[in-house]
């Protein structure tokens, strides 16, 4: 899932309702769309989805109530750069503990698209954390 996650205190919000719901997270978005997921997966059904970095410590805490196996991919704009997003696959009703993947690196040193990037992007390649 790629719920709505750009926040509303750095980003500008559409005065269009419906394209500022459909971009812009409230202090509850997150926690309802894993809700909803939880509600609709069956026992060891696998949710995926997308969240800002910074938000990690709430996509976690959204997680804990109902899923396990929580499987962690950084992605990083550059090289040596912060994650800007995290990639999270949770299996409902697991226990098995949560594990963190190296990170996934979209443009080499120069700009250009890394080769793992390429792969996934131009070549069908697979997410690491699809292999998981």
């Amino acid at each position: 899932m790629n719920p709505p996650f750009n926040d509303a205190t750095r980003h500008r919000i559409s005065p269009d309702k419906a394209r500022g719901t459909a971009h812009v997270a409230t202090a509850t978005t997150l926690a309802n769309w894993i809700h909803a997921a939880r509600r609709i997966l069956k026992s060891k059904g696998v949710l995926t989805l997308i969240w800002r970095a910074d938000g990690l410590d709430s996509m976690l805490a959204a997680l804990t109530a109902g899923f396990g196996a929580v499987t962690l991919l950084p992605v990083h704009p550059q090289p040596g750069a912060a994650a800007i997003r995290v990639l999270a696959r949770a299996v409902k009703a697991s226990r098995a503990p949560l594990a963190l993947l190296p990170g996934f690196v979209l443009t080499d040193a120069a700009g250009e698209p890394s080769a793992e990037a390429e792969a996934v992007l131009r070549a069908g390649g697979v997410l690491p954390l699809a292999r998981e």
